[in-house]
Protein backbone atom coordinates (compact mmCIF):
# COMPACT_ATOMS: atom_id res chain seq x y z
CA UNK A 1 0.00 0.00 0.00
CA UNK A 2 1.46 3.57 -1.10
CA UNK A 3 1.38 6.13 1.36
CA UNK A 4 -1.64 7.86 0.17
CA UNK A 5 -3.36 4.61 0.50
CA UNK A 6 -2.40 3.92 3.75
CA UNK A 7 -3.40 7.52 4.60
CA UNK A 8 -6.68 7.20 3.37
CA UNK A 9 -7.36 3.81 5.05
CA UNK A 10 -6.30 5.36 8.50
CA UNK A 11 -8.83 8.61 8.06
CA UNK A 12 -11.45 6.05 7.22
CA UNK A 13 -10.37 3.95 10.51
CA UNK A 14 -10.70 7.05 12.81
CA UNK A 15 -13.75 8.38 11.17
CA UNK A 16 -15.71 5.10 10.92
CA UNK A 17 -16.01 5.02 15.34
CA UNK A 18 -17.09 8.32 15.20
CA UNK A 19 -20.19 7.57 13.01
CA UNK A 20 -21.38 5.65 15.64
CA UNK A 21 -22.16 8.60 17.83
CA UNK A 22 -25.17 8.85 16.05
CA UNK A 23 -26.02 6.37 18.42
CA UNK A 24 -26.66 3.49 16.53
CA UNK A 25 -24.10 1.29 18.28
CA UNK A 26 -24.63 1.91 21.59
CA UNK A 27 -28.62 3.49 22.49
CA UNK A 28 -29.45 0.75 19.83
CA UNK A 29 -29.12 -1.89 22.16
CA UNK A 30 -30.60 -0.12 25.08
CA UNK A 31 -34.30 -1.12 26.22
CA UNK A 32 -36.06 1.74 26.80
CA UNK A 33 -36.68 1.85 31.11
CA UNK A 34 -39.77 3.83 32.43
CA UNK A 35 -38.65 5.41 36.18
CA UNK A 36 -40.93 5.02 39.11
CA UNK A 37 -44.26 6.59 40.15
CA UNK A 38 -43.86 9.58 41.77
CA UNK A 39 -46.25 10.62 44.38
CA UNK A 40 -46.84 13.93 46.73
CA UNK A 41 -44.89 13.24 49.89
CA UNK A 42 -41.88 11.76 47.95
CA UNK A 43 -38.26 12.77 48.73
CA UNK A 44 -36.94 14.66 45.64
CA UNK A 45 -33.18 15.18 45.16
CA UNK A 46 -31.88 18.60 44.00
CA UNK A 47 -28.28 18.63 42.02
CA UNK A 48 -26.35 20.93 40.78
CA UNK A 49 -24.53 18.90 37.58
CA UNK A 50 -23.74 22.30 35.98
CA UNK A 51 -23.06 25.69 36.77
CA UNK A 52 -22.84 27.27 40.04
CA UNK A 53 -25.37 29.84 41.34
CA UNK A 54 -24.28 33.48 41.55
CA UNK A 55 -26.64 34.40 44.84
CA UNK A 56 -27.35 31.58 47.36
CA UNK A 57 -30.82 32.54 47.54
CA UNK A 58 -31.58 30.44 43.94
CA UNK A 59 -30.92 27.14 45.38
CA UNK A 60 -33.29 28.44 48.96
CA UNK A 61 -36.32 29.29 46.12
CA UNK A 62 -35.44 25.69 44.54
CA UNK A 63 -35.78 24.31 48.03
CA UNK A 64 -38.88 25.98 48.49
CA UNK A 65 -40.46 25.16 44.99
CA UNK A 66 -39.94 22.11 45.61
CA UNK A 67 -41.82 21.67 49.55
CA UNK A 68 -44.49 23.91 48.11
CA UNK A 69 -45.22 20.97 45.54
CA UNK A 70 -45.26 18.55 48.03
CA UNK A 71 -42.27 17.00 48.41
CA UNK A 72 -39.66 16.80 50.77
CA UNK A 73 -36.28 17.58 49.99
CA UNK A 74 -32.79 16.44 50.15
CA UNK A 75 -30.02 18.36 48.77
CA UNK A 76 -26.49 16.97 46.70
CA UNK A 77 -23.31 16.76 48.81
CA UNK A 78 -22.12 19.91 47.04
CA UNK A 79 -24.75 21.55 45.19
CA UNK A 80 -23.88 24.48 46.35
CA UNK A 81 -20.24 24.13 45.58
CA UNK A 82 -18.32 26.31 43.57
CA UNK A 83 -15.17 25.79 41.28
CA UNK A 84 -14.78 28.35 38.66
CA UNK A 85 -18.01 28.67 36.95
CA UNK A 86 -19.10 25.41 38.25
CA UNK A 87 -21.14 24.29 40.78
CA UNK A 88 -18.07 22.22 42.07
CA UNK A 89 -15.68 19.46 41.00
CA UNK A 90 -16.12 16.82 38.43
CA UNK A 91 -16.23 14.44 40.47
CA UNK A 92 -18.23 16.21 43.04
CA UNK A 93 -20.31 16.58 40.61
CA UNK A 94 -21.13 13.11 39.35
CA UNK A 95 -20.48 12.19 42.88
CA UNK A 96 -23.85 14.20 43.82
CA UNK A 97 -25.72 12.69 40.85
CA UNK A 98 -24.87 8.57 41.39
CA UNK A 99 -25.26 8.97 44.69
CA UNK A 100 -28.75 10.55 44.21
CA UNK A 101 -30.07 7.69 41.84
CA UNK A 102 -28.23 5.26 44.24
CA UNK A 103 -30.54 6.34 47.06
CA UNK A 104 -33.69 4.15 47.16
CA UNK A 105 -35.24 7.10 49.36
CA UNK A 106 -35.26 9.42 46.78
CA UNK A 107 -38.00 9.12 44.28
CA UNK A 108 -37.11 12.05 41.81
CA UNK A 109 -34.26 14.29 40.99
CA UNK A 110 -34.11 17.94 40.15
CA UNK A 111 -31.13 19.95 38.79
CA UNK A 112 -31.55 23.37 40.65
CA UNK A 113 -29.54 25.02 37.03
CA UNK A 114 -28.30 24.56 33.79
CA UNK A 115 -25.17 27.01 32.42
CA UNK A 116 -22.37 24.72 31.45
CA UNK A 117 -20.68 21.88 32.54
CA UNK A 118 -22.87 18.66 32.55
CA UNK A 119 -21.04 17.07 29.68
CA UNK A 120 -18.04 16.82 31.82
CA UNK A 121 -19.46 14.15 33.77
CA UNK A 122 -21.06 12.15 31.38
CA UNK A 123 -17.95 9.37 31.48
CA UNK A 124 -18.03 9.59 35.64
CA UNK A 125 -21.65 8.64 35.60
CA UNK A 126 -22.33 5.00 36.92
CA UNK A 127 -24.97 4.25 34.18
CA UNK A 128 -25.44 0.37 35.65
CA UNK A 129 -26.21 2.36 39.44
CA UNK A 130 -28.87 4.61 37.01
CA UNK A 131 -30.36 1.73 34.95
CA UNK A 132 -30.91 -0.55 38.82
CA UNK A 133 -32.48 2.46 40.07
CA UNK A 134 -34.63 4.36 36.91
CA UNK A 135 -36.33 7.39 38.74
CA UNK A 136 -37.52 10.97 37.28
CA UNK A 137 -34.74 13.71 36.13
CA UNK A 138 -35.79 16.88 35.47
CA UNK A 139 -33.97 19.85 33.87
CA UNK A 140 -33.25 21.68 30.67
CA UNK A 141 -30.62 23.41 28.41
CA UNK A 142 -27.08 21.99 29.56
CA UNK A 143 -28.82 19.10 31.17
CA UNK A 144 -29.57 18.39 27.72
CA UNK A 145 -26.00 16.49 28.35
CA UNK A 146 -27.37 14.00 30.97
CA UNK A 147 -30.70 13.75 29.07
CA UNK A 148 -28.90 12.36 25.98
CA UNK A 149 -26.49 10.22 27.52
CA UNK A 150 -28.89 8.59 29.82
CA UNK A 151 -30.61 7.83 26.96
CA UNK A 152 -27.87 6.54 25.01
CA UNK A 153 -25.96 4.67 27.95
CA UNK A 154 -29.07 3.66 30.36
CA UNK A 155 -32.63 3.65 28.13
CA UNK A 156 -34.07 5.62 30.99
CA UNK A 157 -36.87 8.13 30.40
CA UNK A 158 -36.00 11.39 31.14
CA UNK A 159 -37.69 14.58 31.81
CA UNK A 160 -36.73 18.12 29.75
CA UNK A 161 -38.39 21.36 31.73
CA UNK A 162 -38.27 23.44 34.71
CA UNK A 163 -35.01 23.89 36.67
CA UNK A 164 -35.33 23.91 40.27
CA UNK A 165 -34.65 27.82 40.99
CA UNK A 166 -36.38 28.61 37.59
CA UNK A 167 -39.83 29.82 37.43
CA UNK A 168 -42.71 27.62 39.00
CA UNK A 169 -45.81 29.61 38.05
CA UNK A 170 -49.22 27.97 37.18
CA UNK A 171 -48.51 26.76 33.86
CA UNK A 172 -45.13 24.80 35.10
CA UNK A 173 -46.72 24.12 38.29
CA UNK A 174 -49.56 22.42 36.00
CA UNK A 175 -47.56 20.56 33.43
CA UNK A 176 -45.48 19.12 36.55
CA UNK A 177 -48.89 18.12 38.29
CA UNK A 178 -50.13 16.48 34.97
CA UNK A 179 -46.97 14.91 33.76
CA UNK A 180 -45.30 13.91 36.92
CA UNK A 181 -48.16 13.35 39.28
CA UNK A 182 -50.96 12.28 37.18
CA UNK A 183 -49.15 10.61 35.24
CA UNK A 184 -51.17 11.64 32.46
CA UNK A 185 -50.74 11.11 28.17
CA UNK A 186 -50.28 14.45 27.42
CA UNK A 187 -51.96 16.42 24.24
CA UNK A 188 -48.87 19.13 24.35
CA UNK A 189 -50.63 22.39 22.66
CA UNK A 190 -49.40 25.84 22.99
CA UNK A 191 -50.94 28.28 25.35
CA UNK A 192 -52.14 30.77 23.30
CA UNK A 193 -53.93 34.07 24.39
CA UNK A 194 -54.77 37.03 22.32
CA UNK A 195 -54.03 39.57 25.43
CA UNK A 196 -54.35 43.01 23.95
CA UNK A 197 -54.09 42.03 20.45
CA UNK A 198 -56.44 41.43 17.62
CA UNK A 199 -55.19 38.29 17.08
CA UNK A 200 -52.70 36.46 19.30
CA UNK A 201 -48.59 37.02 19.00
CA UNK A 202 -47.28 35.05 21.57
CA UNK A 203 -46.39 31.39 21.80
CA UNK A 204 -47.54 30.71 17.73
CA UNK A 205 -46.45 27.67 15.89
CA UNK A 206 -45.27 27.64 12.11
CA UNK A 207 -45.62 24.76 10.26
CA UNK A 208 -42.61 23.93 8.01
CA UNK A 209 -43.90 20.64 6.36
CA UNK A 210 -46.55 19.27 7.26
CA UNK A 211 -47.93 15.59 8.42
CA UNK A 212 -48.08 13.15 11.26
CA UNK A 213 -45.51 10.77 12.34
CA UNK A 214 -44.88 8.72 15.72
CA UNK A 215 -41.73 7.92 17.05
CA UNK A 216 -39.78 8.76 20.66
CA UNK A 217 -38.43 11.78 21.69
CA UNK A 218 -34.74 12.91 21.42
CA UNK A 219 -33.22 16.14 21.76
CA UNK A 220 -32.89 19.41 23.84
CA UNK A 221 -30.38 22.04 23.84
CA UNK A 222 -29.04 22.48 20.49
CA UNK A 223 -25.97 23.66 20.93
CA UNK A 224 -25.50 21.21 24.11
CA UNK A 225 -26.84 18.28 22.09
CA UNK A 226 -24.65 18.85 18.68
CA UNK A 227 -21.32 19.32 20.98
CA UNK A 228 -21.59 15.58 21.62
CA UNK A 229 -21.50 14.77 18.33
CA UNK A 230 -19.05 11.74 17.87
CA UNK A 231 -19.13 10.29 21.24
CA UNK A 232 -21.04 7.20 22.59
CA UNK A 233 -23.04 9.61 24.76
CA UNK A 234 -25.39 10.50 21.74
CA UNK A 235 -29.01 9.01 21.68
CA UNK A 236 -30.21 6.62 18.43
CA UNK A 237 -31.86 9.14 16.31
CA UNK A 238 -33.63 6.52 14.09
CA UNK A 239 -37.22 7.19 13.84
CA UNK A 240 -37.35 9.88 16.57
CA UNK A 241 -39.00 12.68 17.04
CA UNK A 242 -36.20 15.22 17.56
CA UNK A 243 -37.16 18.77 19.53
CA UNK A 244 -34.55 21.31 19.89
CA UNK A 245 -34.60 24.79 21.30
CA UNK A 246 -31.88 27.16 22.18
CA UNK A 247 -30.93 30.87 23.68
CA UNK A 248 -28.61 33.90 22.49
CA UNK A 249 -27.26 32.00 19.28
CA UNK A 250 -26.05 33.86 16.19
CA UNK A 251 -28.00 32.73 13.05
CA UNK A 252 -24.66 31.48 11.52
CA UNK A 253 -24.20 29.38 14.52
CA UNK A 254 -27.41 28.12 14.62
CA UNK A 255 -27.13 26.85 10.78
CA UNK A 256 -23.24 25.76 11.76
CA UNK A 257 -25.35 23.44 14.47
CA UNK A 258 -27.75 22.08 11.58
CA UNK A 259 -24.83 21.57 9.57
CA UNK A 260 -23.46 19.71 11.69
CA UNK A 261 -26.69 17.33 12.19
CA UNK A 262 -26.83 17.08 8.58
CA UNK A 263 -23.30 15.96 8.13
CA UNK A 264 -23.60 13.25 10.94
CA UNK A 265 -26.59 11.93 9.15
CA UNK A 266 -28.71 12.26 12.32
CA UNK A 267 -31.74 14.68 10.61
CA UNK A 268 -31.66 11.86 7.96
CA UNK A 269 -32.63 9.36 10.29
CA UNK A 270 -35.25 11.84 11.96
CA UNK A 271 -39.03 10.74 11.77
CA UNK A 272 -39.97 13.93 12.59
CA UNK A 273 -39.09 17.49 14.11
CA UNK A 274 -40.40 20.33 16.57
CA UNK A 275 -38.63 23.34 17.09
CA UNK A 276 -39.06 25.14 19.91
CA UNK A 277 -37.74 28.57 20.81
CA UNK A 278 -34.28 30.23 19.82
CA UNK A 279 -34.79 33.08 22.41
CA UNK A 280 -32.56 35.90 21.10
CA UNK A 281 -31.52 34.14 18.19
CA UNK A 282 -32.16 37.06 15.66
CA UNK A 283 -29.97 38.33 13.43
CA UNK A 284 -27.91 41.57 13.72
CA UNK A 285 -28.66 45.42 12.09
CA UNK A 286 -27.83 45.00 8.64
CA UNK A 287 -27.43 42.50 5.98
CA UNK A 288 -25.20 39.56 5.92
CA UNK A 289 -26.96 37.09 8.19
CA UNK A 290 -29.47 34.34 7.05
CA UNK A 291 -32.89 34.62 8.84
CA UNK A 292 -33.44 31.49 11.25
CA UNK A 293 -36.32 30.47 9.40
CA UNK A 294 -34.49 30.63 6.50
CA UNK A 295 -32.06 28.08 8.39
CA UNK A 296 -35.13 25.80 9.48
CA UNK A 297 -36.60 26.13 5.77
CA UNK A 298 -32.96 24.56 4.36
CA UNK A 299 -32.34 21.98 6.12
CA UNK A 300 -35.63 20.56 7.30
CA UNK A 301 -37.99 21.00 4.16
CA UNK A 302 -35.74 18.56 2.26
CA UNK A 303 -36.08 15.83 4.52
CA UNK A 304 -39.85 15.54 3.23
CA UNK A 305 -40.76 14.79 6.80
CA UNK A 306 -43.25 16.64 9.33
CA UNK A 307 -41.47 19.74 11.26
CA UNK A 308 -42.95 22.53 12.71
CA UNK A 309 -41.90 25.47 15.01
CA UNK A 310 -42.95 27.78 17.88
CA UNK A 311 -43.88 24.46 20.64
CA UNK A 312 -43.51 26.00 24.28
CA UNK A 313 -40.22 24.49 24.88
CA UNK A 314 -36.69 26.56 25.38
CA UNK A 315 -35.76 29.35 27.56
CA UNK A 316 -39.06 30.49 28.42
CA UNK A 317 -41.25 31.44 31.66
CA UNK A 318 -43.84 28.95 30.53
CA UNK A 319 -42.56 25.95 29.47
CA UNK A 320 -43.43 22.25 28.71
CA UNK A 321 -42.68 19.22 30.79
CA UNK A 322 -40.96 16.68 27.60
CA UNK A 323 -40.46 12.86 28.43
CA UNK A 324 -37.23 12.35 26.25
CA UNK A 325 -37.95 8.78 25.17
CA UNK A 326 -41.26 8.75 25.57
CA UNK A 327 -43.29 7.93 22.29
CA UNK A 328 -45.37 10.51 20.75
CA UNK A 329 -47.57 11.02 17.85
CA UNK A 330 -46.57 14.57 16.06
CA UNK A 331 -49.02 16.46 14.13
CA UNK A 332 -46.94 19.81 12.23
CA UNK A 333 -50.25 21.31 10.79
CA UNK A 334 -51.74 21.25 14.53
CA UNK A 335 -48.47 22.72 16.18
CA UNK A 336 -48.91 20.34 18.33
CA UNK A 337 -47.66 16.81 19.71
CA UNK A 338 -49.04 14.08 22.40
CA UNK A 339 -47.90 11.20 24.23
CA UNK A 340 -49.10 8.14 22.86
CA UNK A 341 -47.92 5.82 25.90
CA UNK A 342 -47.12 5.66 29.43
CA UNK A 343 -43.41 7.19 30.67
CA UNK A 344 -43.67 5.52 34.06
CA UNK A 345 -43.98 1.78 35.41
CA UNK A 346 -47.19 0.30 36.03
Amino acid sequence: MDRRGFIRTAALTAVLPSLGGIGTASAAARPRLLPVPLAKGDTIGLVSPSSATDDSLNLQLAREAMEALGFTVKTGAHYDARRGHLAGTDAQRAGDLNAMFADKAVKAIVCTRGGSGAARLLPLLDYAVIRRNPKVLLGYSDITALHCAIQAQAGLVTFHGPIGSGSWNPFNVDQFRRVLLDRELVDYRNKVEAGDELVPRRNRTLTIRGGKARGELIGGNLTVLTALAGSPYLPDFRGRILFLEDVSEAPYRVDRMFSTLKLMGALDQVAGVIFGECSDCNPGDGYGSLTLEQILDDYLLPLGIPAYRGAMIGHLREQFIVPVGGKVELDADAGTFRLLEPVFQA
